[in-house]
């Protein structure tokens, strides 16, 4: 029986993922699976052993020629950042090939596991001890004149945007064949329930469940009073109008990856597509619990159920804390005085001029004039 046949995808820009990658093929190999890498991949890598860049080592993965070989592909791990996995998404649309991701880069939003976790992964994908979830990509048609023009997918978002940094665009923002808005403004994101994370989140739209069957259309700097992010049903066709009459053309970019140059009067029509990208996930972690360990966001004074995990974690910090105030002779504690309880400064009160009170008995009182008034500090400053 032949061994199964594990596609490896690596960022070859950075040193360390190119490390990570010869470090995933040799794990592969212990466990009598077979690595497999692209072409322009495996060329990259070993130009990167030649030159030193990375230790020498001997490249045991097999190479594929194009991405039509890639049927007898069982698994892809890929190593980088949510870009490197947009690139995997890229290659193997049209196929059922699942993309389990390891995160190298920032916040990694579509990965599964870490750098430190790549043995405990690689044991996974032995065992096959992992689920395939679906998620939803769009389809993109751009029109002219009524014409199809060009045709594109993504995964996260496809965005409008303006071609000339100095000037807005103008656009008409519609759903389901019906106008919802014009105004100028430095493009529109039409996204997915995946994409929520990445430039919608950046542009103000709302962070949506990825089980959640819905698209997103979110204006990016609208010069309007209604420039509110849209939800939308994943039957809906979302549609932005490039107006005519500021003479700017605009460009459409499709998760950052693929573009599309659209002259005045074009057309953008995003709808659901049919075909999904299937992601590996190694555990049933909670979006939620995704979203605060990815944005590091507080969750202290939280009242609900906690894990045997979390209190273990929690545990473990409390005793990390304990040791390194031992160690350093301080209870890690800086006692402030509040402010009210310190030494109030002397303050002299200004000297101020009482300002006289006015009564009815005084409205019954002539008038006195300018020249009394005179008169009256003239005899003051002789009495004086």
């Amino acid at each position: 029986m032949a061994p199964r046949r594990i596609l490896i995808l690596t960022h070859t820009g950075r040193e360390d993922a190119i490390q990570s990658g010869l470090d995933v093929a040799d794990e592969l190999l212990t466990y009598g699976l077979q690595p497999v890498m692209m072409r322009d991949d495996a060329e990259a890598i070993n130009q990167a052993i030649i030159t030193g860049a990375v230790p020498r080592r001997t490249m045991v993965a097999d190479v594929l020629e194009d991405a039509g070989q890639l049927g007898d592909i069982d698994l892809c791990v890929v190593l980088g950042g949510d870009g490197s996995v947009l690139r995997a998404a890229e290659l193997v649309r049209g196929t059922e090939l699942p993309l389990l991701a390891v995160n190298l880069g920032h916040i990694g939003f579509l990965a599964e596991s870490e750098r430190t976790d790549i043995p405990s992964t690689v044991a996974a994908v032995a065992e096959e001890a992992y689920d395939v979830e679906e998620r939803m990509t769009i389809d993109v048609r751009v029109l002219v004149d009524d014409q199809l023009v060009a045709r594109t997918w993504a995964l996260n978002e496809a965005s409008v945007e303006k071609s000339n940094r100095e000037r807005t665009l103008e656009v008409v923002i519609g759903v389901d064949d019906r106008p919802i808005s014009t105004f100028g403004c430095d493009g529109v994101v039409m996204a997915t329930p995946t994409g929520s994370t990445a430039y919608a989140f950046s542009a103000g739209g709302p962070v949506v469940w990825p089980e959640v069957e819905t698209m997103l259309m979110v204006p990016l700097s609208a010069h309007a009073l209604f420039a509110r992010p849209l939800v939308v049903s994943p039957r809906s066709v979302m549609s932005v109008d490039v107006l005519q009459r500021t003479n700017e053309a605009g460009v459409l970019w499709c998760d950052g990856r693929r573009t599309v140059d659209l002259p005045q009067a074009a057309r953008v029509e995003v709808t659901r597509s049919d075909q999904p990208v299937r992601l590996a996930r190694l555990s049933h972690t909670p979006f939620s619990e995704r979203l605060v360990r990815k944005f590091k966001l507080p969750t202290k004074g939280w009242r609900g159920s906690i894990s045997e995990a979390d209190r273990a974690e929690i545990a473990a910090r409390s005793l990390a804390r304990r040791q390194s105030a031992a160690s350093t002779g301080s209870s890690g504690v800086e006692v402030v005085e509040p402010h009210h309880l310190a030494p109030k400064v002397e303050v002299t009160e200004p000297r101020t001029t009482e300002l006289p009170v006015v009564t009815k008995a005084d409205e019954k009182n002539p008038l006195v004039t300018r020249a009394q008034l005179r008169a009256d500090r003239t005899s003051n400053r002789s009495e004086d």
